[in-house]
């Protein structure tokens, strides 16, 4: 006698078309020229998915390892970021599962059978994300490893320069914030004051700021359990000047239950040298404008997207451009991305960039807590 199990396994995959093309269509956001391959994959991880769905769990999990690194493997390749794969398998198992409501199983067989799919799909993306983090890792390495002598040496010597500019540049900085204060405290009615102080405040941080991204190596902290909404929004505060300098439009739009675990002070400079990018390549723009986005996408996993209307990264510049000493600028050192890469993969999560001729998207996958 054919059981509601085996019923339901042969109604997917009578809906196999149905379902691949449904899965198809809400493919978002794919690179050009990789559509075919993309489609294939949603075909591969469908086919597998009905293959295991009919087994025990027993052996699953080296099936989908195997699988999942591939997947990984073919991004680091093709210079593909993962967040596509995560929106192909989240919206792949919401259309699966929908198949699944939708047949005549019984209630119980129904919870089973969505209970295994989650599985799956979960064992899958941790599989792919955490051998991406170690090709991604390995491959910063490496590159590090081969930089020229001469690339290591002005490594060396930055990180020496502003250990002595620092302390040069900070002490009559201090000097400076401190009668500041005075003044406020007893001459409050003196116009900019507050503003003054804000600039002074930026003014340190990013001395500061300078000194940390010349080292190679990022801070050992304990790791901090915070909100990554608190956190862009005291930023975005933070640089409000600047903002206002450019007359640049920021819209933010972040789940105030995102928590990540880690190193908030690296997140928040993270978050500045990013943003202070933004900043500095919309200035030129017509309606100069940041957008950042923050969602739980797939479960589990933080995307945290921050996109600008800034001209496009040239093609030749986007592979490289969390390099050391690569930048587009005419003053700047090609550290900052290259820190802020080091400082996401210390946090076992992913940075990526895509450009095209209308928004640059930076965009941060972590586990969330």
């Amino acid at each position: 006698m054919v059981s509601n199990r085996e019923m339901t396994i042969h109604f997917l995959s009578s809906q196999k078309s149905s379902i691949i093309s449904k899965w198809n269509d809400e493919l978002l956001h794919l690179p050009d020229g990789y559509m075919g391959y993309f489609k294939g994959e949603v075909e591969n991880i469908f086919n597998l998915l009905m293959d295991q769905l009919g087994k025990s769990d027993t052996g699953i999990e080296d099936v989908l390892r195997v699988v999942g690194e591939k997947i990984a493997s073919d991004r680091v390749h093709k210079q593909l970021n993962l967040e596509n794969f995560f929106s192909t398998a989240t919206i792949g198992r919401s259309i699966i599962i929908d198949h699944v409501l939708n047949s005549e199983a019984t209630k119980d067989e129904v919870y089973n059978l969505i209970k295994q799919i989650n599985v799956y799909f979960d064992k899958l993306i941790h599989f792919a994300s955490s051998h991406y983090t170690e090709l991604k890792t390995k491959e910063l390495e490496e590159r590090y490893q081969f930089i020229s002598p001469n690339h290591k040496d002005r490594l060396t010597l930055l990180g020496q320069m502003t250990s002595s500019f620092v302390h040069e540049f900070r002490n009559p900085l201090t000097s400076i914030m401190g009668f500041i204060q005075l003044l406020q405290a007893e001459q409050s009615e003196i116009k900019y004051l507050d503003i003054i102080s804000k600039e002074l405040d930026q003014l340190n941080y990013r001395i500061t700021q300078f000194l940390n991204i010349s080292k190679k190596e990022t801070s050992e902290s304990p790791p901090d359990l915070f909100s990554i909404s608190k956190l862009v929004n005291e930023v975005i505060e933070f640089l409000y000047p600047s903002i206002l300098e450019v007359n640049a439009s920021i819209t933010c739009n972040i789940a105030d239950d995102a928590v990540i675990s880690g190193s908030e002070e690296e997140f928040r400079q993270v978050l500045l040298n990013i943003i202070l990018n933004a900043l500095d390549v919309v200035g030129g723009m017509p309606s100069p404008s940041i957008y950042i986005s923050g969602s739980e996408s797939p479960p589990g996993i933080l995307t945290l997207n921050i996109s600008n209307n800034g001209p496009k990264i040239p093609d030749e510049v986007l592979p490289n451009i969390f390099d050391p000493f690569i930048t587009t600028k005419k003053r700047g050192t090609g550290l900052g991305l290259f820190v802020c890469k080091e400082i996401v993969l210390k946090h076992q999560g992913t940075l990526s960039c895509h450009s095209t001729d209308f928004l640059t998207t930076f965009s941060i996958q972590l586990k969330t807590k």
